[in-house]
């Protein structure tokens, strides 16, 4: 398929396009990104022209990626100046970015979902396994250290596994030339967020560091459709770090590293009494009366990851291994008197997940029609959870007992566990004719943690570029996916019989891990070098289906299981460049079922139990229509961009008019939401270029519900931002 465009100073279409019959080809490097052939030039006898070096350079970036190509999957990229040019821009979180890709859709919490997953993504960074982390709203990464964003779906090839609804592998900046950037950029919500990035060379090293600060008054989705919810305030610090060494014309040794540290206040209502009449310290023991307003909880992300990695490449062969680690921790600080009134239970909660391993991957060209891959990842996980619950004691009818004044009593639940991970594939790429691949492999996985479960995986994918421009392709992938280990439940049940947080069912079978077929087609079309169409079609079946949901009131997820579901759905989407315009959209439209919940049964009531046993229903994450739309045009050094986001609805839950509901059985309403953004650039300011910008989020201050407080694992209403209004300066030297 034809190589991904290098971007004019207007948006490239979010540089969408799906890599169809292999890995995409890389946009020509910027020239502040050429940090190893600034190394090596450095270095470089006299004799040695600037040409080879970045030839050096380029080589081995595209053997790292000769390594984990991606064929036959479905492949959507964005780069650096694509995001820059984005309403928002670098200021944005990550997931703003990821919900313009076909596919993706929006959820509370600043969650994603891709192809109709709740979760199942993995994120890589220059192709080194990111262990998954502890985080509900934070985000660990975000576009700073963006150079290159692919977001990598469908019937994907041995080398990814596990977590396979995407692979988001993130190729980072590098640095180069001796430079870098401070900004600042703030608007509504009292939002202010500082940032800075500096790259240059030390001798044989190349380095790149970027860090930011965040701070505003609406770090989670409102609960109601005001503009300033009230106690919502955020605090965010990020910093990132890459440093590389050219060993020599055929090696390379990269660092990486990461911390993220986020805080977070847990928004509230306002004018509301709790419902469940329940009395604390009160001698008359009359109801005790709490403004939901009052309310003061909040929630602590903290996240640290790391890694080392060495490229190797001669001849026929490429080889990479890699060193990678993750600590992260959530913990959750309740109202100790307010959430014991709303929830009957007021719980103290922190959870750690330290994960590390090592990654060996590489490919041996046997000869002009084949072309080996293998690999081999193994990786150690160490989940503990500490819970301090302040509760009160019920009789058998539910009401209280013990008599006023009543007094809450302490319940202390730790828990600690190690699992095991190993992963080994290996797969072909043949040619079977100049314009016919295919590529088959197997893959085995071991998961050993609560469960100790594996599978042997067959993958299989046709690409056929029959005629100029088209690209026919075709896939099979067998899946395994395990429950993730950081958020299986530790709590004991038990311990909370005969208190107000009892639960309804007792019944807590630990979740298995999903098995797939995955079937995908479609097929690539593009029109000289300014347009690109692509259809693609799926079809997932599902056994012991994973899925998420909120419950209790600590914000931490709970993953469960479906015994059977099913995913289906089409994706369609363009783009197109002539000159300094460039337009994308995107268009999808899913189907996402489950029936039988077989593992966290006490997250559930005994009805709704009963009815999904007997009933498909849709997963609480499912929307059948989701689209995304942009464009940018550059006039006089000016730059104007516009992007979309429509949504109809995600699920909640259907009240019957003669009593009893439907579990996900209605939607929240549609939405349309419109970023407008313009900046321009002053290239010859004093000192180095200087770039002002002006962003308008939803311009037409839409009252967007994303959930309406009811559904499957969903117990709190949230609302998208309205019209919000930023402006921002950054100086380059």
């Amino acid at each position: 398929m034809k190589p991904v465009e290098a971007c004019s100073p207007a948006l490239t279409a979010l540089a969408i396009a799906m890599a169809a019959g292999g890995a995409l080809a890389q946009p020509p490097a910027p020239a502040d990104s050429s940090a190893s052939a600034s190394s090596v030039a450095a270095s470089a006898p006299a004799s040695t022209t600037v040409s080879e070096v970045v030839v050096t350079a380029e080589k081995l970036r595209e053997a790292r990626l000769s390594i984990q190509p991606q064929i036959g999957a479905s492949v959507y990229s964005v780069d650096a100046q694509s995001i820059a040019a984005m309403p928002g821009g670098d200021n944005a979180q990550l997931d703003q970015v990821v919900l313009q890709l076909p596919g993706v859709t929006e959820d509370s919490y600043g969650q994603i979902h891709v192809r109709g997953e709740h979760n199942g993504l993995q994120y890589r960074l220059d192709g080194i396994i990111l262990p998954e982390g502890l985080a509900v709203f934070s985000q660990a990464l975000d576009p700073h250290l963006v150079q290159k964003l692919d977001l990598i779906t469908g019937a994907l090839p041995a080398e990814y596994g596990l977590d396979t609804a995407g692979i988001i592998d993130i190729t980072t900046k590098e640095g180069g030339a001796d430079g870098g950037s401070v900004s600042m950029y703030g608007g509504s919500q009292k939002e202010i967020n500082p940032s800075a990035e500096i790259h240059g060379s030390a001798g044989s090293w190349t380095y790149f560091l970027s860090a930011n600060y965040l701070r505003n008054d609406l770090g989670i989705e409102s609960p109601d459709p005001s503009a300033n919810p009230v106690h919502d305030n955020t605090r965010q610090l990020h910093i990132f770090g890459y440093a590389e060494d050219i060993l020599s014309a055929n090696s390379r040794l990269s660092f990486l590293v990461g911390d993220s540290n986020e805080s977070f206040q847990i928004p509230n209502l306002y004018g509301q009494q709790p419902a469940l009449g329940l009395s604390v310290g009160d001698p008359t023991g009359a109801p005790t009366p709490f403004p939901s307003q009052n309310l003061n909880e909040f929630q602590r992300e903290n996240s640290q990851y790391g890694a080392i990695s060495y490229l190797y490449t001669e001849g026929r062969f490429t080889g990479q291994v890699s060193l990678y680690g993750r600590y992260s921790t959530l913990t959750f600080q309740p109202d100790a008197l307010g959430d014991l009134l709303y929830n009957g239970i007021s719980q103290y909660a922190r959870k750690s997940d330290t994960a590390g391993g090592v990654q060996a991957e590489g490919s041996y060209k046997l000869n002009s029609a084949h072309t080996l891959r293998a690999g081999l990842i193994v990786e150690i996980d160490h989940a503990v959870s500490d819970t301090v619950s302040q509760v009160l004691p019920v009789n058998g009818a539910g009401q209280q007992a013990g008599g006023p004044p009543y007094a809450p009593e302490t319940i202390v639940d730790d828990g600690g566990k190690l699992a095991q991970t190993y992963s080994v594939y290996l797969q072909d790429e043949w040619k079977l004719l100049s314009d016919l691949t295919f590529n088959y492999g197997l893959r085995f996985d071991q998961f050993d943690g609560y469960r100790d479960e594996d599978q042997l995986s067959p993958r299989a994918n046709l690409v056929w570029k029959p005629v100029g421009g088209m690209t026919l392709h075709a896939g099979y992938s067998r899946y395994f996916s395990p429950p993730p280990f950081e958020l299986v439940g530790q709590e004991t049940v038990s311990k909370f019989i005969g208190t107000t947080a009892a639960p309804q069912v007792t019944q807590d079978t630990t979740p298995y891990s999903e098995r797939a077929n995955y079937y995908d087609v479609g097929i690539s079309q593009s029109f000289g070098r300014r347009l690109t169409l692509e259809l693609d079609t799926y079809y997932k079946q599902d056994t012991n289906l994973l899925d998420e949901g909120q419950f209790g009131a600590p914000i931490i997820l709970t993953p469960f299981n479906y015994a059977r579901g099913y995913q289906e759905g089409v994706i369609v989407d363009g783009n197109y460049t002539l000159g300094a315009f460039s337009a994308y959209a995107n268009f999808a439209y899913a189907k996402d079922m489950g029936t039988n919940i077989i593992s966290s049964q006490f997250s559930f009531t005994p009805q709704d139990l009963s009815y999904i046993a007997s009933n498909y229903i849709f997963l609480d994450h499912d929307a059948m229509l989701t689209a995304s739309a942009g464009a940018s045009y550059t006039w006089r050094g000016t730059r104007f961009s516009t992007d979309l986001l429509y949504g109809s609805g995600l699920r909640a839950t259907l009240f019957l008019p003669g009593g009893g509901d439907i579990p996900n059985g209605a939607t929240t309403p549609a939405y349309v939401q419109v970023n407008l953004g313009i900046s321009h650039r002053f290239v010859n300011a004093p000192g180095g270029p200087i770039t002002v910008r002006l962003d308008v989020i939803n311009v037409g201050n839409n009252v967007i519900e994303l959930r309406s407080g009811a559904g499957v694992g969903v117990f709190a209403p949230q609302y998208g931002p309205r019209r919000q209004v930023f402006a921002g300066v950054t100086k380059e030297w």
